[in-house]
């Protein structure tokens, strides 16, 4: 499998699926502190799909929680996504680090690749899946 794309399909690697239904209430926005991140595990069947949404202000940015690098998981620390001034997402294996707003690796060993996104919304000040 190639580092630079999610495998063909909905469903990855050990029951893993990388793409998840529209209208999944995740909990309220206030469950992400403001500037902060947060991991999600959603059960999908029997498969099972990893993201993390980071807060700013009253908008979600979801990505599913791979990096491009190395396909590994970006937090080693359960909900630890982002750098210490919290302006970037990192990726806590090789140092990659990322755009909040678009995902766009802007230092480390994938600059100028993306993470790939997970569509979520903020309604009524929920977050939900798109």
């Amino acid at each position: 499998m190639s580092d630079e794309t999610i495998p063909a399909g909905p469903v990855g690697l050990a029951g893993r699926v990388w793409t998840t239904p529209a209208g999944v209430t995740l909990g309220p926005l206030e469950l992400i502190a403001e500037g902060g991140a947060r991991n999600f595990v959603l059960q999908i069947g029997d498969n099972r799909f990893h993201g993390f949404v980071v807060r700013r202000g009253e908008q979600a940015f979801g990505y599913v929680d791979r990096c491009p690098h190395a396909g590994l998981p970006l937090a080693q620390k359960l909900d630890q996504y982002l750098t210490p001034d919290g302006d970037l997402i990192a990726c806590s294996w090789h140092g990659a680090m990322f755009t909040v707003e678009e995902g766009v690796c802007v230092g480390g060993p994938c600059v100028g690749r993306r993470l790939t996104p997970w569509p979520v919304e903020v309604r009524e000040g929920r977050i939900l899946t798109a």
